[in-house]
């Protein structure tokens, strides 16, 4: 599986924030991205935030690797629109301790403690890619408070019997796949190869313009804005080390937690038809299972899902408030 992040850079403040009401939080302005530093039960969780206080939030589940870091581009066209977008660094990401063995369910405990510190009785969420199956969790797991899902290029649940997971990867993908069944300790040794490769290569912005080639900079999701943002992400969830990395691969894989079948709140999915790195087969997967879903499989790509048809979801998000 070709692992790319996709998000994109903020310009921050910082506020430090320990157990107390969210009416107490000083607001930021609506074109500023604000840093809070929680105190919970789980340590203290750094989080993004930006937008109108009075506006529906949206809690972003990055895709993995990836850290609390909000693409400023994207949360100032939220704030445009009314939104409010926060974010949190995953257990293992950052300065956060891992937790091995997590599973997807136990993000969606973590989105609902959040949700609790900052004072949110109800909001929608997001999920790119690796951080779809969060966003899903949360919808399944709170049907009370979550609005509304939007999901882009999402994998779908790990089945052995009637589903080809892998279907789509390339030859290597499969075979690490393979190599987690077969031989764990190998395949954790691999992983950390492959971690420290990225961070090596895709810590600095021209890592990713040179991997784009021809299309660098000729549109928002390969532009130099972008490619300072995965760079500025890569750094963030990598640079302590690639637990965060593994146990988001390990979750994906093992039991999730919840039935997707279950999901009663409005989901809206996004997939390209002509994506590599998480090939359609998932996101046809997901619309099969989740009841009442809005899919949709574009002419796109990986990289392009999430910005191409990012005002199309804040609309539909606005419209279920």
């Amino acid at each position: 599986m070709d692992r790319e992040v996709a998000k994109h850079t903020p310009v921050s403040t910082t506020q430090i924030v320990g157990h107390r009401s969210a009416k107490l939080l000083p607001m930021c302005a609506m074109e500023q991205i604000c840093t809070h530093l929680l105190v919970t039960e789980r340590g203290e969780v750094l989080v993004e935030d930006g937008g109108p206080e009075d506006g529906l939030a949206v809690i972003v589940h990055p895709g993995s690797p990836g850290s609390r870091l909000l693409f400023a581009a994207g949360a100032e066209a939220a704030s445009r629109s009314g939104l409010r977008l926060v974010s949190f660094d995953r257990p293992g990401y950052g300065s956060r301790t891992a937790v091995p063995g997590r599973t997807i369910a136990d993000i969606a405990t973590e989105t609902e403690m959040i949700a609790d510190r900052l004072g949110l009785e109800r909001f929608a969420v997001w999920g790119f890619s690796g951080g779809g199956p969060y966003a899903l969790a949360c919808a399944a797991m709170m049907p009370e408070r979550v609005v509304a899902a939007c999901v882009f290029a999402s994998p779908a649940p790990y089945a052995a019997e009637d589903f080809d997971y892998a279907e789509g990867w390339s030859q290597g993908a499969r075979e690490e796949l393979d190599r987690y069944f077969a031989d764990r300790v190998a395949a954790r040794a691999n992983w950390r190869q492959d971690a420290e490769t990225m961070l090596s290569k895709f810590s600095d912005p021209d890592g990713w313009l040179e991997r784009w080639g021809d299309r660098a900079e000729q549109d928002l999701a390969h532009s130099r804005e972008a490619a300072e943002y995965l760079a500025a992400d890569v750094r963030e969830s990598l640079g302590n080390g690639d637990q965060g990395w593994w146990d988001d691969w390990v979750s994906l894989i093992e039991p999730w937690g919840f039935d997707l079948t279950g999901i009663r709140v409005p989901v809206r999915l996004w997939h390209g038809a002509r994506d590599r790195n998480m090939p359609i087969v998932h996101g046809r997967r997901i619309a099969q299972l989740v009841p009442g879903i809005e899919a949709s499989f574009p002419d796109e790509d990986h990289t392009t899902i999430e910005d191409n048809h990012r005002f199309e979801a804040y609309e539909w998000l606005n419209s279920r408030r």
